[in-house]
């Protein structure tokens, strides 16, 4: 880890070594850049403070790093967030190619996703919102592993994503991208600073990717889309520390997937898949300071998501809507930073033609934190949340941390527990690839409880960067699926969902040459319905990275990239129980002329594909009607992609 959220994970292979296997991290780290991360400040804490002094343990990928990734997928955060150790990016309503974020093993559906500290995706975002987040606009991505409900509520249980944007201080810039199967980018971030305190940005982006059946059988491995996407944001910087951010944006998608022109399925059908969003979402984050120690600060937002599905002869519409504010006073008192507030979200969900499904939560909340310097040597932190849930009760969610740093040494450990909980919801991976239609009305169900710990070493010292992590998190009264005739019902499973494992990073720079290796191994098991333990589906047990860039700031980079996944435990596969293992291989590349970058980059040399070692459609329809299986390995196969930025 690039000093663990200190750590700035540029991989980017620029000399391949062999037989290890890679995540990207790039690192322009010399000493000063090195100094620099030590004092970036991190706000997903809730208390900003540097990241050196931060007990609880928090993944960065500054500035630089987006700024290698965009070439990778200009158009989503995928390729980004895949550089975060203990990060999966998973296949979600894999028809139209959906996808979620897995934390340490937690289920996708668990981690909240904020955009400054505003979760302008929704509370429970689905499995298009991070497809829909072009990077351009990024200046820091944080994230925390872990229950976060004591800062967060029941949509953090495991963890939190926050995005942080850029202001209108940073470079504007126009990127520009073509791929080999069909797929087209065009990103802008623009920029207005006048004399005055008011300042403004704009991300506007336009994306296209033709629907593409990879292997001749009939259905589309590569879904179509077209993508519109706007983002204006307003800043405003008074005297003495006041500031105020307005945010407003809009997606307009329309997605189709499913049997191409000529194709059916192996019973003769035609099933198509189309879904189109329109999302539109407004915020507001201000920042009043009381007294030289104390500052009140705001969060506001609004959010409305609506779905038009069509999955196979069966279409269906539903709505999103979430609702929050916050207020919170920052203050410090000797030894103590601290942060009390009060808070209330609404999270409803309207689905008309599917009654039973839908929901509306409402959920006032108080909160306080205190983090506590004992000695320089020793930092520590609590953290408790109330929640008052209109259907589920009152739940009391706690977080401890600690921070210790040896004397005179390039050692620190930081140690974390916490418990959350979370309200049951639909969308779950099985009811996203098969749409709401199938699936029964919403009854008996109880909120899912957890507690999750880890320990976190770090060492760094004389060009190398070492991290170990050890973890475990247990989901008790997990929610699952399970067919009901011809139907989907969602129940608690009889047992709970463990995921215990462990994460080494070791990172190494000399002058132009970045490298990093990766290995994580995770043992997620879960109860089926006779309370038996089995394989958590779609959770590697191993996976490794090892990655290498040589780069210079004026004239470009080249790397490689090497990814290793292991063995999946597969559900309702019709063809084997367990995934077999394979190594993914990209080559990067890029050449700069003062403010032009033009890139070229060979994604999935290897040609990895699922459909190499199995069908993707099933001899007959899989639970809740589903023509295919679930996705564990790529399905696009070998592909390139050309494009230029430009610095404006």
């Amino acid at each position: 880890m690039w000093l663990e959220a200190e750590r700035t994970r540029r991989r980017k292979c620029a000399v391949l070594v062999v037989m290890l296997v890679a995540v990207p991290t790039f690192a322009r780290a010399d000493d000063d850049d090195a100094s620099r991360l030590e004092e970036v400040v991190v706000t997903a804490t809730r208390s900003p403070g540097l990241i050196r002094d931060e007990p609880l343990h928090v993944e960065t990928v500054p500035t630089e790093e987006i700024e290698e990734n965009l070439t990778i997928r200009p158009g989503n955060l995928t390729a980004l967030l895949k550089e975060l150790p203990g990060v999966r990016i998973q296949a979600s309503a894999p028809g139209l190619g959906g996808a979620g974020m897995q934390l340490r093993g937690m289920p996708a559906r668990d981690t909240l996703v904020l955009t400054d500290g505003l979760p302008l995706l929704g509370a429970e975002p689905d499995a298009f919102g991070l497809l829909q987040t072009p990077p351009l606009d990024l200046a820091r991505v944080e994230v925390i592993n872990g229950a976060v409900s004591a800062l967060y509520g029941g949509s953090a249980l495991g963890g939190v994503l926050n995005l942080v944007s850029r202001t209108a201080d940073s470079e504007p810039g126009i990127l520009a991208n073509v791929t080999a199967r069909g797929g087209e980018d065009l990103v802008g971030f623009l920029t207005h600073k006048g004399g005055s305190p008011w300042s403004e940005t704009l991300t506007v982006g336009m994306h296209d990717q033709s629907r593409v059946d990879v292997n001749g059988d009939g259905w589309a491995d590569l879904p179509g889309y077209r993508r519109y996407t706007l983002q204006p944001r307003v800043w405003w910087r008074g005297t003495q520390g006041r500031s105020l951010l307005l945010t407003a944006g809009i997606v307009d998608e329309d997605r189709s997937g499913g049997t191409v022109a000529n194709g059916v399925l192996p019973d003769g059908r035609v099933f198509p898949q189309h879904l189109r969003t329109r999302r539109f979402n407004a915020g507001a984050v201000s920042q009043l300071p009381i007294t030289d120690a104390d500052t009140l600060s705001g969060r506001y937002s609004l959010t409305s998501t609506h779905l038009d599905r069509s999955f196979g002869s069966q279409r269906i519409e539903s709505t999103q809507t979430t609702a929050f504010a916050e207020e919170a006073v920052n203050g410090s008192f000797g030894a103590h930073r601290w942060v009390a507030g009060v808070a209330f979200e609404h999270d409803g969900l309207k689905v008309p033609a599917v009654p039973g499904v839908g929901y509306a939560y409402d959920v006032p909340a108080v909160f306080a934190q205190d983090t506590y310097t004992a000695a320089p040597w020793l930092v520590v932190a609590g953290s408790v949340r109330v929640d008052a849930h209109n259907d589920y009760g009152t739940f009391v969610s706690p977080r401890a941390s600690a921070l210790w740093r040896a004397p005179h040494s390039a050692w620190s450990l930081r140690a974390s527990i916490g418990a959350g909980y979370s309200a049951p919801t639909p969308l779950l991976d099985d009811i996203e690839a098969t749409g709401f239609g199938p699936l029964s009305p919403l009854r008996g169900l109880h909120a899912e409880r957890a507690t999750t710990a880890s320990i976190d070493g770090k060492w760094a010292d004389d060009g190398w960067d070492i991290n170990v992590s050890i973890f475990t998190s247990e989901i008790r009264d997990p929610l699952a699926v399970v067919p009901t005739g011809g139907q989907l019902r969602i129940i608690n499973a009889p047992g709970p969902r463990r995921a215990p494992g462990a994460e080494l990073l070791i990172g190494y720079v000399a002058g132009p040459l970045h490298a990093i290796a990766s290995f994580s191994s995770i043992h997620a098991t879960q109860a089926d319905l006779t309370g038996a333990r089995q394989g958590v589906p779609l959770v590697p047990r191993e996976t490794a990275s090892l990655d290498a860039i040589l780069e210079s700031e004026q004239r470009g980079r080249i790397g490689f990239e090497l990814d290793y996944t292991g063995p999946q435990t597969l559900e309702n596969d019709p063809f084997r129980a367990t995934s077999p293992a394979f190594v993914a291989v990209n080559a990067l590349a890029e050449i700069r002329f003062k403010g032009i970058g033009v890139f070229l980059n060979a994604l999935n040399l290897t040609n990895v594909r699922q459909t190499q070692f199995d069908p993707l459609l099933r001899p007959g329809p899989g639970p809740g009607g589903n023509p295919i299986t679930d996705v564990w390995a790529p399905l696009d196969g070998r592909t390139f992609n050309l494009g230029i930025r430009l610095e404006l």
